[in-house]
C-alpha cells in the first residue's frame, strides 16, 4: 500500500525520523522521507497530532526556529542532568549584555552596542558570542566603515527553546538562561569596573539601562 493512503504508516514514519534526528527537521527535510508528494499541510496536520500524543509525558514535541525536534520537558532536566553531570557554559557579564542588546535591538552595529552598554566591546566578547553561534553578520549599515550588522541565529532561538523572536522572554529573565560565572574575568579588555559602575544593583534598573 502506498504510504501517502496509509496516514498512520507516514505518521510512524515521521515520528521515527524525529525520534532519531540529532538536530530540529524542517517540513522540507521531513517531505523527503517519501518517494510521494506529500503536501506540507498534511505533514503539519500530523505533526501536531503527533504533538499531541505525547502532551502530557517524559518527552514533548516541539517546534523551534530550525524545525521540529523531541527533546525531555523541562521539569526533567534535573534527574537527566545526573547521568550526564556536565557543568552548563558560564559567560561573563559583558557577553551576556552584548547578547542581550543584539537580541532586543538588532540589527545593531558595534558602534551601537558601544553606544547603548557605555564602554568598548572587546574582539572576545563578539567572538565568544560568533563561535556559539548565537550572532552574525546579516549586513553592513550604510554608512562611513559599512560597519557589519549583527543579529541573533536560529540556533540562538534553538537553544533558548523558541520558535521565533516573538517568543523571547521579558529583558529581566534573559540572565536566567544563561548563568554568569561569579568568579570569571569580565570579557570586554579592562571594561569590568566600567560594567559594574554603569549598572545598579538593582536588576531591573540593570536591563533597562542598555535597551
Amino acid at each position: 500500500m502506498s504510504t501517502i493512503t496509509d496516514l498512520k504508516y507516514l505518521k510512524t514514519v515521521l515520528e521515527t525520523a524525529l525520534l532519531t534526528a540529532s538536530e530540529p527537521l524542517t517540513v522540507s527535510m521531513l517531505k523527503k522521507l517519501f518517494t510521494e508528494d506529500i503536501k506540507a499541510a498534511l505533514i503539519n496536520d500530523i505533526l501536531d497530532d503527533i504533538q499531541g500524543d505525547w502532551r502530557g509525558r517524559g518527552i514533548e514535541l516541539v517546534k523551534l526556529a530550525s524545525g521540529w525536534r523531541f527533546r525531555a520537558r523541562a521539569e526533567f532536566t534535573p534527574y537527566l542532568a545526573r547521568l550526564n553531570p556536565e557543568k552548563p557554559p558560564r559567560y561573563s557579564r559583558a557577553v551576556m549584555e552584548t547578547l542581550a542588546i543584539i537580541a532586543y535591538r538588532q540589527p545593531v552595529t558595534r558602534g551601537d552596542i558601544e553606544s547603548i552598554r557605555g564602554v568598548s566591546v572587546s574582539t572576545s566578547v563578539m567572538q565568544t558570542l560568533l563561535e556559539r553561534g548565537w550572532i552574525e553578520v546579516i549586513g553592513h549599515k550604510d554608512v562611513p566603515g559599512r560597519p557589519g550588522l549583527y543579529a541573533t541565529t536560529r540556533k540562538f532561538l534553538d537553544d533558548l527553546g523558541l520558535n521565533s523572536l516573538k517568543d523571547l522572554p521579558p529583558l529581566a529573565e534573559l540572565g536566567t538562561l544563561v548563568i554568569p560565572e561569579a568568579n570569571e574575568a569580565t570579557a570586554d579588555e579592562g571594561d569590568a569596573d566600567d560594567a559594574s559602575a554603569e549598572v545598579g544593583a538593582d536588576p531591573d534598573t540593570e536591563q533597562e539601562s542598555y535597551v
